[in-house]
């Protein structure tokens, strides 16, 4: 993706963070013929307890009536995943009073991840997958939902129903477009403006990600 310096976000700890509270990927790749294709999964990121500063690995499935497990695998893939984004107004601009020199734009966050796809055969990779999966999403809830709650016979099931990939990163880099290339006071006053707003939802989390990522409270 096009990525100016001043928006480029590297560290590692950040862009976990981001495909943790994002998991929803969008994974891109070739069919046979060529063509992209993209899907749109949830993925978990692993890392190493021993390098948890490294790319680490996704881990995700889709299903077997999916051709992507076959026609992608040892192939490369691209995940994107996205975080907050909103409409910036130029009245957001304490500048836009001085020079009138302002024009809207969009504001975002969203990661790239590049790795080879790997498929892992068998039921046991499946059910351990999937009741990682379950504890992750699954650890809040006041009685949480475990794999093992449903029928034994249903689950192996649906188990031979999907394909386990994961995609162990080689590159993960974060385009973080969040008014750096403006001034301070202008930085200030999107963030105002977008706390301001209320509606829509997604004003207040962008408002929050530029103040986490080093604009004023």
């Amino acid at each position: 993706m096009y990525l100016p310096r001043h928006f480029e976000e590297t560290r590692a700890e950040v862009l976990h963070a981001l495909l943790r509270a994002h998991p929803l990927g969008l994974l891109i790749t070739l069919d046979t013929g060529g063509a992209p294709v993209a899907n749109p999964i949830p993925f978990m990121l692993e890392t190493a307890p021993a390098d948890p500063a490294g790319a680490g690995t996704l881990v995700g499935h889709v299903a077997r009536a999916n051709p992507v497990w076959r026609d992608a695998a040892d192939r490369p893939a691209l995940v994107v995943f996205q975080g907050a984004d909103g409409y910036v107004s130029p009245g957001f601009y304490p500048s836009k009073q001085e020079t009138g020199k302002v024009v809207p734009t969009w504001n975002y966050i969203a990661v790239e991840a590049r790795g080879p796809l790997r498929v892992l055969e068998g039921t046991a990779a499946a059910h351990a997958l999937v009741s990682r999966l379950t504890r992750r999403h699954e650890e809040t809830r006041t009685r949480p939902w475990a794999v093992d709650d449903a029928p034994a016979d249903y689950v192996d099931t649906m188990l031979r129903a999907i394909a386990v990939i994961e995609i162990p990163l080689q590159s993960l880099i974060g385009k973080y477009k969040l008014s750096q290339n403006r001034s301070a006071a202008d930085r200030g006053g999107v963030i105002q403006g977008l706390q301001a707003e209320g509606e829509p939802a997604g004003a207040a989390a962008l408002a929050g990600a530029m103040v986490a990522h080093g604009g004023p409270a």
